[in-house]
């Protein structure tokens, strides 16, 4: 066997492989030998059949992957010892006319290869990058405290409706004159949020109700939704499109949400019994948590900064764009060339910074361990049960939880790419020179992306 490999574009070369017969022979002797001993076929013990049979029947589909997985191995063999930093897949290549594997060997096999350009990414003190450090104010502090006492709060029974407010009570389906129509609808206790309806003057017709009140309303009108109207009356969605009768509501009863008192209650529920104890506790662990979340926030935008500034001191990257469109489309089978060209130079922008995150990591020596992929896993999972205002779960829950998502290959490739940033984030502060920028969170947000 023979391989070598012509590299003149630099971006790109082909790759020739030339194979023996002596090269996958005794494989193809193996694979029909196995096959021999397992194959059930009329007029033959098991394992007795003639070779000469064996081969007529299977002989050209085991040779053809005995060559296959020969070329295989080779080549990412020789990709490696040779250290070609290659993209993607290797492609057959373009204009050659397939090999006839029918024919005697040797066969000489040519390939494709895209090579990812030579890049120097190194960053220096000379080097500088803007940190934004968020302010926390009082005003997103109460704007907390606020999210908390309203996720802690619960309905509570009142004497007179005001918008927002819940009605629960009987509704009846009335004749033209504004009488009961006998046998028609009735749903008893019905819930319903006059909040909600669409139209101002049905709407109105709820304003300052009490319980015991009868308010003749039409639902077609109030909701002006099929959907809601099935919903209140208890009937489907294609009967609530002949509804267009006017229907009794009895109010039988008005609840109101009410927030949570700012009390130890609210105080142990949110982070736990006995954390915190006073108002002024209560705000300083707002104040404390959200400093937190925004120090997250800029560290992310940190490295955006320094991706933008990187993209902007490299210029223009050459790629093979030829061959990376094939490779594309190659590894997006259900998708055909528009889909390639549209979005080409989006895939080729997040190749290039993929390429010059690596050679910061190991500009400064980092490495993805086991356990900071775990930190990561179990960092998302408090996240996703503070979006539930689960705020003290205990740490082996939250660990069995993270076990349970790093069984998903992609959660996993995900998890590494988040540890990857956060390691780079912190070690790139010792590299560039930062200049640091107090900042409010509004203004943080307008900041162009």
């Amino acid at each position: 066997m023979n391989i070598s490999f012509d590299n003149k574009e630099k971006i790109s070369g082909v790759l020739t492989i030339v194979i023996e017969e002596a090269d996958y022979q005794d494989e193809v002797k193996k694979q029909l030998n196995d096959y021999r001993k397992r194959a059930n076929i009329p007029g033959f013990r098991p394992g007795m059949a003639p070779m000469g049979l064996i081969k007529k029947q299977v002989g050209p589909s085991v040779k053809v992957d005995a060559i296959n997985k020969l070329v295989g191995n080779k080549i990412y063999e020789y990709i490696r010892e040779e250290k070609i930093n290659m993209l993607g897949e290797p492609m057959p290549h373009e204009g050659e006319a397939p090999v006839d594997l029918d024919q005697p060997a040797p066969y000489t096999l040519k390939f494709d290869i895209a090579v990812a350009p030579e890049m120097d990414v190194k960053l220096t003190k000379k080097d500088k990058v803007a940190y934004y450090d968020i302010q926390v104010d009082e005003k997103m502090v109460n704007d907390q405290i606020d999210a908390y006492a309203s996720r802690g709060g619960k309905y509570e029974k009142v004497d007179s409706y005001k918008e927002g407010d819940m009605l629960k009570g009987d509704v009846r389906e009335l004749n033209a004159d504004g009488s009961t129509k006998e046998g028609g609808i009735e749903v008893s206790e019905a819930v319903m949020l006059p909040g909600y309806m669409k139209d101002d003057k049905q709407k109105k017709l709820f304003a300052k109700c009490k319980p015991g009140d009868i308010i003749t309303f039409n639902p077609k009108k109030a909701f002006g939704s099929d959907v809601e109207t099935s919903s209140l009356l208890k009937i489907t969605k294609e009967e609530a499109k002949d509804i267009e009768a006017d229907f009794s509501y009895q109010v039988l009863e008005i609840t109101r949400y009410q927030k949570h008192a700012i009390d130890q209650e609210l105080f142990d529920q949110t982070f736990g019994e006995g954390t915190v104890k006073s108002e002024d506790e209560f705000k300083a662990k707002i104040e404390a948590n959200l400093k937190e979340q925004l120090a997250m926030n800029a560290e992310y935008r940190f490295l955006a900064d320094v991706r933008a500034y990187v993209e902007k001191k490299l210029g223009k990257v050459e790629y093979a764009d030829a061959i990376m469109k094939r490779i594309m489309l190659a590894n997006n089978k259900d998708k055909d060339m528009d889909y390639v060209e549209k979005n080409y130079e989006t895939s080729i922008k997040e190749l290039t910074w993929h390429l010059a995150k690596n050679q910061l990591l190991e500009q400064c020596q980092i490495k993805i361990e086991d356990a900071d992929v775990k930190e990561v896993a179990k960092e998302m999972t408090r996240m996703q049960f503070a979006q539930y205002g689960m705020a003290n779960i205990p740490e082996e829950y939250i660990d069995n939880y993270a076990e349970e998502m790093l069984k998903k290959p992609e959660q996993v490739e995900q998890f590494v790419n988040q540890a990857a940033d956060r390691k780079l984030m912190k070690a790139l502060k010792d590299v560039v020179t930062i200049t640091e920028k107090k900042i409010s969170f509004e203004d943080f947000n307008k900041l162009e992306n």
